[in-house]
């Protein structure tokens, strides 16, 4: 068994208003019809298809104020209230306390200490690799415990040999806002098998996208639907390409934001929890918050 995990950053299940939720106004047949042909929205609750079950999950972990980057993707790293732990939700990126406990433990650690392979998928541009060696900027969550567990970022060279997705998974905006043209392009159901194929050479595998998070606060709603079109014929090409029996797809989020793009602000919002494969009941008998992921990921994979 493996696992691959997507994780898409400040999507919550909100209201079914297609004036100012991307939920509710996007073409996704393919995420509704993992939902049970449900929108992903407050109102869906736990659905349960063919291949997948759709859970609604806490990221608030009993902590009042509204759930932050750094915390909510610590939480779904490290299995522990990390919120509740430093006395607050923090973000975007991870103060000392919250980085240590990434250094602590982690589930990349985890794998690897059982001498298994785990990656997170993306690779970053030159840029972002410069600025965290000078000091300019700080890891995400994410990054730091891929970090903490061994792993040098991937980075261009890991993209041009096809090792590596960029975080918008079709690696058009390297071309268009980067100006790096000699790097690969897919289309989203390439992408999708792609993220199956690498998946495989991992027993865990992650891929990071922070561009729904980004137009959460900034908007507009058309840039919403376009990336939720987008993300839907990426799972289009996954579910093409993965075998049930192989291991868990997991979808999950740190926090709403997206859904909601009238406020600039995050949302208390549940979040949405998607798991595909034979095992998914399995994995979901129990699954309550963001803190679950790790010990349920851990019951399956060891």
């Amino acid at each position: 068994m493996h696992i691959l995990m997507l994780f898409l950053d400040g999507i919550g299940l909100g209201d079914n208003d297609a004036a100012r939720n991307p939920f509710a106004a996007a073409h996704t047949p393919t995420l509704d019809a993992l939902a049970n042909g449900h929108r992903w929205l407050r109102d869906t609750g736990i659905q349960h298809s063919r291949r997948a079950i759709f859970i609604p999950t806490d990221p608030r972990l009993g902590v009042p104020g509204k759930p932050q980057s750094a915390t909510g993707q610590a939480a779904i790293l490290t299995g522990l209230n990390v919120p509740r732990l430093i006395g607050e939700h923090y973000g975007p990126k991870p103060n000392a306390a919250i980085r240590d406990l990434l250094a602590e433990d982690n589930f990349f650690k985890q794998v690897r200490a059982r001498g298994l392979d785990a990656a997170l998928l993306d690779a970053y541009p030159p840029r972002l690799h410069n600025d965290i060696a000078r000091g300019k900027t700080l890891r995400s969550s994410i990054q730091q415990a891929a970090h903490e567990a061994g792993q040098a970022l991937f980075g261009l060279d890991d993209l041009l040999v096809h090792r590596a997705l960029t975080p918008e998974w079709t690696g058009q905006s390297w071309h268009t806002y980067l100006k790096l043209t000699d790097t690969p392009v897919y289309t989203p159901h390439e992408a999708g098998r792609r993220l199956a194929e690498l998946s495989r050479a991992y027993a865990f595998a992650m891929h990071s996208h922070w561009m729904t998070d980004l137009v959460g606060h900034r908007g507009p709603l058309a840039r919403g639907v376009e990336l939720l079109e987008l993300f839907d014929g990426v799972m289009t090409g996954l579910l093409n390409a993965w075998d049930d029996d192989e291991g868990l797809v997991i979808i999950t989020s740190d926090h709403g934001n997206l859904e909601d793009v009238s406020s600039r602000s995050h949302t208390e919002n549940d979040v949405p929890t998607l798991v595909i494969g034979r095992e998914k009941a399995a994995f979901a008998d129990g699954l309550r918050d963001l803190s679950d992921l790790v010990p349920h990921m851990a019951r399956l994979l060891f």
